[in-house]
């Protein structure tokens, strides 16, 4: 069996488990659960395909592996393997549709769309694999940017995660929050910078299997394209429910670049306040 039918036997396997837990448990952020894992169970695949002895196949499962330990700790100290920590968006989501349609939507949205992007995100290793080439410039140069978007994303998450520290103690504190949501550091240049990290990163898992190739033209930029897509979908639902709590934030929307880190666009209520 080779790896990329091990691969599809391990993408069976989760679906069915998440499905299950889904079912017995009630709750349905499972695949939020497994998401920094079980990609980088496939690069293990691909990278053990090559007897882990391909400079650049062991390159993508060590940056890979970064990617998810990062992700798995950030998760983790928010609470996300706790019992009831489910995704805030699906009981928001439940609350607008009937149980059978969130039913269904569960099964093939939730379950088999997110998890066939777990697995196609990865398969740019697969490229590698079947391109089995020297680890040149190129391979170092992508290495060091996927490494710069790693720590970008590390400096976003952690300004996110002191910015809500520091409300919650506001808010124990009987005092009204001076800002509601988070304006400053990379969110200054980005509404949601940690998005844009993460999606970069897995471009230039593409950009790799490209390499390999010796052809941009790869049918596995699909992955990196349709998690871009998951999180145009994701960031407009989730600010739908944000501008819904804060008035505000549709000032914010209007000088900040959506998820492209860009210069912010001058004036504003919220930028006078933030200052």
């Amino acid at each position: 069996m080779n790896a990329l039918h091990v691969s599809l036997w391990v993408f069976a396997g989760v679906c069915l488990v998440v499905w299950l837990l889904s079912l017995v448990t009630r709750e349905y952020s499972w695949v939020d659960r497994i998401w920094s894992l079980v990609p980088v169970a496939y690069l293990g695949i691909f990278a053990g395909g090559a007897g882990f002895a391909d400079a650049r196949l062991d390159t993508i499962f060590v940056l890979g592996a970064l990617w998810g330990l990062r992700l798995t700790f950030n998760f983790a100290r928010k609470g996300g393997y706790a019992r009831g920590g489910e995704d805030y968006r699906w009981a928001v989501l439940r609350a607008k549709m009937a149980p059978w349609q969130f039913q269904v939507f569960n099964l093939f949205f939730i379950t088999i769309y997110q998890n066939a992007i777990l697995l196609l995100i990865t398969l740019p290793a697969y490229t590698a694999l079947q391109h089995r080439s020297a680890y040149g410039p190129l391979d170092v140069v992508i290495t060091v940017v996927f490494l710069a978007f790693l720590v970008g994303e590390t400096v976003a998450d952690q300004q996110q995660w002191n910015f809500h520290g520091w409300k919650r103690g506001e808010v124990d504190a009987g005092r009204e929050p001076e800002r509601r949501f988070l304006q400053s550091g990379l969110f200054r240049f980005s509404r949601h910078p940690n998005f844009f990290f993460e999606q970069a990163q897995w471009w230039m898992v593409f950009v790799f299997g490209a390499i390999a190739a010796g052809s941009l033209w790869q049918w596995t930029v699909l992955g990196a394209f349709l998690l871009t897509l998951l999180f145009v979908g994701s960031t407009k639902f989730t600010e739908s429910i944000t501008i819904g709590r804060y008035p505000e934030y549709a000032d914010y929307q209007r000088r900040t670049s959506p998820v492209v880190p860009w210069w912010p666009r001058s004036g504003g209520i919220a930028q006078a306040q933030a200052e």
